[in-house]
């Protein structure tokens, strides 16, 4: 590559951004960073046609966009930036949203949608997937406890890039924002016969200790979902995903925006 070369210059912005930026890891998680917003580059690619060709397939709204944006390199130079390459062949860097601004979207009132918090999360692909139910519901945000960072790149892949579709942020459990805690607790009463109000926290445990007592003891209700004997557990974004249903109801269509 010369100096002017835009693969030369692409790469430079690379690894002058990267230490700040979030990893938008595949097609899937660039288009939906575009989608909603996010500010992208650079972006880059093993195989320009192939990506449009799919952009063609899936996301025509896009193709132009993606075209003037990605930059060809090769695919053993996308080996050494990405730790683990996508199928899809691409890979770019985006922005982090403000967070100022996602903690005033969350703590806003009234809501139109509940916020979901995670306390003390474990798994990163289980935070990226309830950031993907969380954005495709409409809820207000995703709030997690602990010391995982909901915004690590393998959160974002699972999210699919999504977390720019919601608010996402990590939180110490006593600075949540305002709102009754709705903690799903095996003891709880069936959520079934809850109504969940808008502005309602559905709080949901780790995979592996449940929700902790501090936030246990907070809760202004604990519900259960439905759950056949001899059953243990769930899987934690199928609960979110089943405790969202029943906050929509059947027929429900997310808000927009």
């Amino acid at each position: 590559m010369t100096q002017d070369d835009p693969g030369t210059a692409a790469l430079r912005r690379w690894a002058a951004d990267a230490p700040g930026a979030v990893l938008l890891d595949g097609f899937h998680a660039l288009k939906h960073a575009l989608r909603f917003g996010a500010p992208v580059g650079p972006a880059l690619t093993s195989d320009k046609a192939s990506v449009l060709a799919l952009s063609a397939d899936l996301a025509g709204d896009l193709t132009d966009t993606l075209d003037d944006l990605l930059v060809e390199v090769p695919a053993a130079t996308l080996r050494e930036l990405v730790p683990r390459i996508h199928p899809t062949g691409v890979a770019a860097l985006a922005t982090r949203p403000d967070r100022r601004a996602n903690l005033d979207a969350l703590a806003r009132r009234p809501r139109q949608a509940p916020v979901v918090v995670l306390d003390n999360p474990r798994n990163l692909g289980n935070v990226g997937a309830v950031v993907r139910l969380a954005a495709g519901f409409g809820a207000t945000g995703v709030v997690t406890t602990g010391d995982i960072d909901p915004w690590h790149p393998n959160a974002v892949r699972s999210g699919a890039g999504l977390h720019y579709a919601t608010a996402v942020e990590r939180l110490p459990a006593d600075e949540l924002p305002p709102g009754p805690l709705y903690v799903l607790d095996p003891e709880g009463d069936d959520i079934r016969g809850v109504p969940l109000p808008d502005d309602a926290l559905l709080v949901f445990g780790s995979e592996r200790h449940g929700v902790s007592a501090e936030l246990r003891g907070r809760a202004d209700r604990l519900v259960a979902l439905p759950m056949r004997p001899q059953v243990s557990s769930y899987n934690l974004a199928t609960s979110v995903a089943m405790a969202l249903f029943h906050w929509g109801g059947p027929g429900t269509v997310p808000p927009a925006g």
